[in-house]
């Protein structure tokens, strides 16, 4: 469980205040916010939220298609479908589609979205075999982990790059939240200034603080601050998601709640 719930959970803790004792537990109070609709719309350039309020899911638009990063928890795969559509975009023009990291809230959909549009499955290397499994690394049996499988077309390590029509992006290892945890780095238009955006994976030991990146985005919302950062954008002011340096702050931020927490349990062992 302590495993479980440093690799899975820590983030949605974060924010739902919740103090699961079992999987289950914590399945059921966070689901409430994985689930919960939130409105689509143009977070920047070509990107596009299209997530619930508790799990992020973008759409990248291209001249030769749409990709899609990330899904959400199978129950929830209706909901982005028809948020896609309400952008005024086609399901069927999903061409590619991109996995952070293999947990069940972010590949529920896969299967089902990559049957009916064909479109091509790009995951980090060592999370070719969680995907193709549908199950938890190190919890294989646990159905209440588990998701719908779905075949991996092509297989990214560090530095290898997926390119649809106009829009390439690298890809980072990042592994630590699961072993092919992948980032994903791409530029964009901010205006007249080009941006260097980065689909985070997760903030673990392995986030790299040395990248100069001017747009943060992540698999879930709150790590980022989008609901605050959507209710600021306003029609001809600067862009509230554009904020250089903000990796590296939430880097920093991560480590010294790490050092906390350390300093916190050894100093409970030491009075055993």
């Amino acid at each position: 469980m302590r495993r479980l719930t440093a690799a899975l959970c820590a983030l949605t803790l974060l924010s739902t205040g919740a103090q699961a004792q079992t999987i289950k537990d914590f399945l059921a109070v966070a689901m409430k916010k994985w689930t919960a609709p939130f409105e689509p719309f143009q977070l920047i350039d070509n990107i596009y939220y299209v997530g619930t309020d508790g799990i992020a899911v973008y759409v990248i638009k291209t001249s030769q298609g749409l990709i899609l990063m990330d899904t959400a928890m199978p129950q929830s795969t209706g909901m982005i479908k028809d948020n896609i559509a309400k952008l005024g975009f086609k399901v069927a023009d999903i061409k590619l589609i991109l996995n952070t990291h293999a947990h069940l809230d972010h590949t529920g959909g896969f299967a089902e979205i990559k049957k009916e549009t064909g479109a091509q499955l790009v995951a980090g290397e060592r999370d070719k075999p969680l995907l193709e499994g549908g199950y938890y690394p190190g919890d294989e049996k646990n159905e209440d982990l588990a998701f719908p499988a779905v075949k991996v077309d092509r297989a990214v390590k560090e530095g290898d790059k997926v390119t649809l029509g106009d829009t390439t992006l690298t890809a980072h290892a990042t592994p630590g939240h699961s072993p092919g945890c992948t980032s994903w780095e791409m530029n964009v238009k901010d205006g007249k200034e080009d941006r260097e955006m980065l689909f985070f994976c997760s903030g673990t030991v392995a986030l790299n603080t040395a990248m100069k990146i001017d747009v943060l985005l992540g698999p879930h919302p709150e790590v980022y601050g989008m609901q605050a950062k959507r209710a600021e954008m306003k029609d001809g002011a600067p862009n509230p998601f554009v904020k250089p340096g903000e990796l590296v702050t939430y880097a920093t931020g991560l480590s010294e709640d790490f050092d906390k927490q350390l300093a916190k349990q050894t100093a409970a062992l030491e009075k055993k």
